[in-house]
C-alpha cells in the first residue's frame, strides 16, 4: 500500500528521542519543548510560540485568551474537519457556519461581510447577532489544505466589526500570504502536529502570533494557570502540555521543514499536471494570493455516485486514497447551529473529494504508480 499520508521520520528523530531517554526528561519540561517553540516561532515569523497537546487544544487556548465567551458566536467555515468546531463548543461558544470560496476553499469572506451587515448590529464596540442576541466575538478562517483566504480583508472585516482573528492553521505550516509569515496574519494562529501532518510532533499543537502579552498568556493557561514557584494558581486552566519526547520528535521534523514543504508542492504539481484535461475531473484549488503549504493534494470527480468507489477501487489497488471533509452542518453536533443562508459551494463539494498518497517520503516512481493506477480506476 502506497500511504496517503506518514511521518517521514529518517532525519533526527531518533537521536533526539534518546537524548531524552538519556536524561529522562520526558513529560513537559525539557530542552527540546524549548527548542520546539524557539524553531516554531523562526519559522512562522512568530514573536514567539507555545507549544500544546493538540492542535485542538491549541484553537481552544487561543479562544480563551482572545475573549471569546460562553454563548458567544464564531464565525468559521462549514467545510472544516469537525475540531474547527469543537474548539469553539470547548470554549462554551457556538460556531456560525459559512460557505467557502470555490478559488481557494476557503472562507467566503464576502457572503461573511453580506451576512454580518444584514444579520448584525454593534453597540459600544462589541457585535451582536441581530435575532438571537448572542455576542459575535470572532472571526475563524480555516486555511484549508494549506491554502489561505484574503488576509487583508478578513482583517478589515474583523477591525469594522471588532472581532478577534484567530487562524485555523492546522495543515499551514510553510504557508505564506502574499510574502507575509503565517503568525503575522492572525491575532492568533494554531497550528497541528498530527501524525499526517507535514510536520508531526506524533500529536500535539502550537499557537503562534506576534503579540507577546498574548502569546505569554496563552502559555500560561495551557500550563495550569500556574503562579510559580509555589503551588499557586489564578484561575482555571488547562493541562495542554507537549512531552518533551513528542517535542523532540517535532525538533527533528522542523529541521526539514522547507524540503517537506517543497516535496508536498512538487507532488501537488505532478498531480495537476497529470490529471489535467481529463473529463469529469478537476485538481485542487490554489490562490493567486497566497503561497499553499500544498498539504493533501487529490483530484474532484464531477460525479459524487462515483467517489466511494473509486476510493474503494484504488485501496483495492494498493493507493491509499481517502474520501474527505463532511460538512460541519451536516454533523449530527451541528445541525443546528447558526448558519448563513446559503452552503451550495460546501455541499456541492465535500463528496466528490479524492486524497492521493502524498506524504513528504513518497518516492517518483510510487507517485507515478498513483496515477496510473488513478487513471485507470477513472476510465473503468
Amino acid at each position: 500500500m502506497i500511504p496517503l499520508a506518514v511521518p517521514n521520520l529518517t532525519g533526527n528523530e531518533r537521536k533526539y528521542l534518546n537524548e531524552c531517554i538519556d536524561t529522562t526528561f520526558v513529560s513537559s519540561v525539557g530542552e527540546f519543548v524549548n527548542r520546539l517553540e524557539a524553531d516554531a516561532a523562526a519559522a512562522t515569523g512568530a514573536a514567539s510560540a507555545v507549544a500544546t497537546s493538540a492542535g485542538t487544544t491549541a484553537l481552544h487556548a487561543a479562544l480563551m485568551v482572545l475573549g471569546v465567551r460562553p454563548g458567544d458566536y464564531v464565525i468559521v467555515p462549514s467545510f472544516t474537519f469537525i475540531a474547527s468546531a469543537n474548539s469553539i463548543r470547548h470554549a462554551g461558544a457556538y460556531p456560525w457556519l459559512f460557505d467557502i470560496d470555490p478559488t481557494s476553499w476557503c472562507i467566503d469572506l464576502d457572503q461573511v461581510e453580506r451576512e454580518l451587515k444584514r444579520a448584525c448590529f454593534t453597540l459600544n464596540g462589541t457585535t451582536y447577532h441581530r435575532a438571537t442576541g448572542n455576542r459575535v466575538s470572532a472571526l475563524m478562517p480555516v486555511y484549508t489544505l494549506g491554502n489561505l483566504p484574503n488576509m487583508d480583508q478578513a482583517r478589515r472585516i474583523c477591525d469594522e466589526w471588532h472581532l478577534a482573528l484567530i487562524a485555523d492553521a492546522a495543515c499551514a505550516i510553510g504557508a505564506t500570504f502574499q510574502g507575509r509569515a503565517l503568525a503575522e496574519l492572525a491575532d492568533l494562529s494554531a497550528i497541528s502536529l498530527n501524525g499526517n501532518k507535514t510536520i508531526t510532533a506524533g500529536g500535539g499543537g502550537l499557537v503562534v502570533g506576534t503579540n507577546e502579552e498574548l502569546l505569554a498568556e496563552v502559555h500560561h493557561l495551557t500550563t495550569t494557570a500556574r503562579v510559580w514557584p509555589d503551588y499557586d494558581f489564578d484561575r482555571v486552566g488547562y493541562n495542554y502540555r507537549l512531552t518533551n519526547l513528542q517535542a523532540a520528535v517535532a525538533v527533528a521534523q522542523l529541521e526539514r521543514l522547507d524540503e517537506f514543504v517543497a516535496r508536498k508542492r512538487a507532488v501537488r504539481k505532478v498531480y495537476d499536471e497529470a490529471f489535467a484535461g481529463i473529463g469529469g475531473v478537476s485538481t485542487f484549488p490554489v490562490p493567486s494570493w497566497c503561497e499553499s503549504s500544498c498539504w493533501f493534494s487529490g483530484i474532484v470527480v464531477e460525479d459524487a455516485a462515483k467517489t466511494q468507489s473509486v476510493v474503494a477501487k484504488l485501496n483495492e489497488r494498493g493507493i491509499g486514497a481517502k474520501a474527505f471533509w463532511k460538512p460541519v452542518h451536516l454533523q449530527a453536533p451541528y445541525a443546528s447551529c447558526e448558519r448563513a443562508n446559503e452552503l451550495s459551494v460546501s455541499e456541492g463539494l465535500w463528496d466528490k473529494v479524492i486524497t492521493l498518497p502524498c506524504s513528504t517520503g513518497i518516492t517518483d516512481e510510487e507517485v507515478v504508480e498513483v496515477i496510473a493506477v488513478t487513471k485507470e480506476v477513472l476510465s473503468a
